[in-house]
């Protein structure tokens, strides 16, 4: 088998066994997936998501602004959001979606629709006092953007990660694995991305939250970098969120001038009987 088939069926069969132990937990404890009240799961303001999903039953939802300053010269401003529902105690669905996107350059200006991504997460493990929480995530992209500008590839690309968070002497931390599966006219190039997150409480509802992460090159003309991120966030009530911070480069080919805010809001349970 060619590495490329190798990595496919190890990706399936590590999601199917996910998928698998956590249908098996959920059909087992029922009433232990029932939370007292409803809470969001901010995977903002950082790049890194927690492996910790969705409360279960619940819509929750994150949007934000976002505007980079990529090459001297060029401005980018994206809305982005992303909608998760918890369809299992361990299975959380996920739409990432950018709603708007425009560019300025010598050129111009250009707008366009973004890019969508669709897919699952799974929770495997739920943390205890030495193993973090564990949890695998596939997302696929339906390339939506415009391609007259630049502003978007028009081809399919895959995402596979590992998802890992703790909780350490009052600092929680948050690590992903991430693997890009970039469509082109000849196929596929690859790259990973390494994320690690942490965050802890100044006072209150206030909270500090830093991050480093970087990618590895994907081909010629996209060089691998090193980034940070820095944001403070605040919740204004458990289900209702708001951050903001911004981003600095460490390494040439990065994101280096990144400002960003949103909010993320948990807006309801779906499953009837389910404590408010």
């Amino acid at each position: 088998m060619c590495a490329r088939g190798a990595r496919v069926a190890l990706m399936t069969l590590l999601l199917c066994l996910s998928a698998n132990l956590a249908s098996a937990q959920w059909m087992g404890k029922q009433t232990g997936c029932y939370a007292d009240s409803i809470a969001a799961n901010p995977n903002r303001p950082t790049v890194a998501n927690p492996a910790d999903i969705t409360q279960y039953g619940v819509l929750e939802l994150e949007y934000g602004w976002d505007r980079v300053w990529p090459t001297e010269g060029v401005t980018q401003t994206s809305a982005n959001g992303l909608l998760k529902f918890a369809v299992l105690c361990d299975v959380e669905l996920r739409w990432n979606t950018t709603s708007f996107l425009s560019q300025t350059d010598a050129s111009g200006t250009h707008r366009t629709f973004g890019d969508n991504w669709l897919g699952p997460q799974v929770r495997v493990y739920r943390q205890t006092k030495r193993v973090p929480t564990l949890a695998f995530s596939y997302a696929v992209k339906i390339p939506s953007a415009s391609t007259e500008d630049g502003l978007g590839s028009g081809h399919v690309d895959h995402l596979f990660t590992f998802l890992a968070s703790k909780d350490v002497a009052k600092i929680h931390f948050d690590f992903n694995a991430s693997e890009f599966w970039i469509g082109g006219g000849n196929g596929f190039d690859r790259n990973q991305q390494y994320n690690l997150a942490f965050s802890h409480v100044i006072r209150g509802p206030l909270q500090f939250t830093g991050e480093f992460y970087g990618d590895t090159r994907l081909n010629a003309a996209t060089p691998g970098f090193a980034s940070s991120l820095w944001a403070l966030t605040y919740t204004v009530r458990p289900r209702l969120v708001i951050d903001g911070g911004f981003e600095a480069g460490l390494t040439s080919g990065g994101p280096h001038r990144h400002l960003f805010f949103g909010v993320t809001y948990a807006i309801a349970t779906l499953y009837r009987g389910r404590r408010k």
